[in-house]
């Protein structure tokens, strides 16, 4: 099983010395506080939030994996190069059509020179 990183686990004082390496590994959840059960809702995840990640042949995110609790609604996959071959911010918008009352999202990256990475939970009420 592989260590699962998290922005949040760095202490303060290490987040600061490695900010511009802990923030492009980490993947950011962006969408709407409630979403309408039935009805299509979009769930953007970046890469990074100040900070771009390489692109280069062996050193880039290679998936981008979104998750309502433990169930895996949708992944992206990339090749090297994908986002140009220079260093940027992956990003990817998922639509989802929520079913249950609320969703905890959760995205998961990897690169591959760094390994697995994963986004503080965003949770969603959904209204009937």
């Amino acid at each position: 099983m592989p260590t699962i990183n998290r922005y949040v686990d760095i202490s303060v004082i290490d987040k600061e010395a490695k900010k511009d390496y802990i923030d492009r590994h980490s993947p950011f959840v962006h969408c709407e506080a409630s979403a309408k059960k039935g009805e299509k809702f979009a769930v953007r995840v970046q890469m990074g939030n100040e900070y771009k990640h390489p692109d280069d042949f062996d050193h880039y995110i290679a998936y981008i994996q979104l998750f309502d609790g433990d169930t895996l609604l949708g992944q992206v996959t990339y090749t090297p190069g994908a986002q140009g071959a220079a260093p940027a911010n992956a990003e990817v918008i998922f639509t989802i059509i929520p079913q249950k009352s609320k969703m905890k999202l959760t995205a998961m990256s990897y690169c591959t020179k760094h390994g697995l990475w994963e986004s503080d939970p965003v949770e969603v009420s959904v209204a009937e």
